[in-house]
């Protein structure tokens, strides 16, 4: 029987970097969790313990660190294309980078009706995110959101699914529709407003989310994707994925009270997960921007 070495052979270091810049008296906080992984010629490390072609990941910590002084972070897609560049452009060994950032949110904690200089508190769960991918001879780049909860009271319905001996659920023609979206959005090129691309693409799903009509969780995500493919031209494709958040009526029947429509308890417990791809028909091949099998 032979043995050998996988494919997928990686350095990887995670970092958490809090920046503070401060203009005056106002500080400017940056809260940001860097991955980097880094794939090559590094066969010999795993087969004799030879570590000549390895980055340690105390370097690439100490990379991740140094960046962010020598130049203001700014958007994380730029900052994540600076230390993928560097690593593939530096380490002759080292063929592909891959840097994934997620961006924790801090609001100013406001006093006396103003927005404090230098006071901040965590603004919940949502995270800004992206996956930047350095080979030498192509460049890719996934952003998106993690954790944006939403829900609207009304305007979603759920029926006429299949019935069965095990089927308990009620069809309904109005219900709560909540869900905590995970959104990842492909681009094409590197030239782009990333700031101004994520304000429009979150603007574009958050408002199809309360304007779309639906009659599925399904038909929503696709109609998400669908408005940002059509909104921004910058965007090959759209991976969804939408928890069904369930809101049941409580039955206050026992007690002598009718309950139409307006005490629910919500239910994290099961629930059904909704994924989905929405892509153009003339997008560019995503090469290695989603998986680490064609590194």
């Amino acid at each position: 029987m032979g043995i050998s070495l996988g494919p997928n052979q990686y350095g990887k270091a995670e970092v958490r970097l809090v920046t503070v810049r401060r203009d005056g008296p106002v500080h400017h906080l940056r809260d940001l969790t860097v991955s980097t992984a880094l794939r090559g010629d590094l066969e010999a490390t795993h087969l004799t313990g030879d570590n000549h072609a390895v980055l340690a990941t105390d370097t690439q910590k100490n990379t991740v660190y140094a960046f962010a002084k020598q130049q203001d972070v700014g958007e994380i897609e730029d900052f994540a294309l600076r230390l993928g560049r560097h690593f593939v452009a530096t380490q002759e060994k080292i063929h592909t980078a891959r840097v994934t950032i997620a961006e924790h949110a801090w609001d100013r904690i406001p006093v006396a009706g103003s927005p404090h200089d230098h006071a901040f508190s965590r603004s919940g769960d949502e995270t800004r995110t992206t996956t930047v991918t350095v080979r030498e001879d192509l460049v890719r780049v996934v952003s998106g959101v993690d954790g944006l909860v939403v829900l609207k009271s009304g305007g979603s319905e759920f029926h006429g699914f299949p019935r069965d001996e095990y089927t308990t659920l009620a069809e309904t023609d109005d219900r709560i529709l909540a869900t905590a979206l995970t959104a990842r959005w492909r681009y094409q090129g590197t030239g782009i407003d990333w700031a101004k691309s994520h304000r429009e693409i979150k603007r574009t799903m958050l408002e199809t989310f309360a304007t779309k009509h639906s009659l599925s969780l399904q038909q929503t995500l696709y109609a998400m994707g669908e408005a940002v493919l059509l909104a921004q031209q910058e965007v090959a494709e759209v991976r969804l994925s939408l928890p069904n958040k369930h809101h049941f009526l409580v039955d206050l029947s026992p007690f002598g009270l009718e309950n139409s429509g307006e005490v629910f308890y919500a239910a994290d417990r099961p629930y059904g997960l909704i994924e989905g791809t929405v892509v153009r028909d003339d997008a560019e091949e995503p090469g290695p921007a989603w998986t680490d099998a064609v590194l």
